[in-house]
């Protein structure tokens, strides 16, 4: 019990830093692709248009590894 515990818990702060991390390259793809574009060459742009698709793409992944911590938490008690 106690192994899953520390599982849930260590899955638990990777989630949350996924989460973290996919808000931030949201931001980043944001501010790159619709605020600064004038002032980027063209792989950047394309590169901050990417960002705009991962950012959300690892907050979500982010959120189930959040959702399978919780249940393996609850399982536990």
């Amino acid at each position: 019990m106690l192994y899953q515990s520390a599982s849930a818990q260590r899955l638990m702060g990777a989630a949350n830093a996924l989460m973290v991390a996919g808000v931030l390259l949201l931001l980043l793809g944001i501010c790159g692709a619709y605020l600064f574009d004038r002032h980027l060459a063209i792989g950047s742009i394309i590169a901050a248009h990417a960002l705009v698709i991962l950012g959300p793409t690892a907050l979500k992944i982010g959120y189930v590894m959040r959702l399978l911590a919780e249940r393996k938490t609850r399982l536990a008690a």
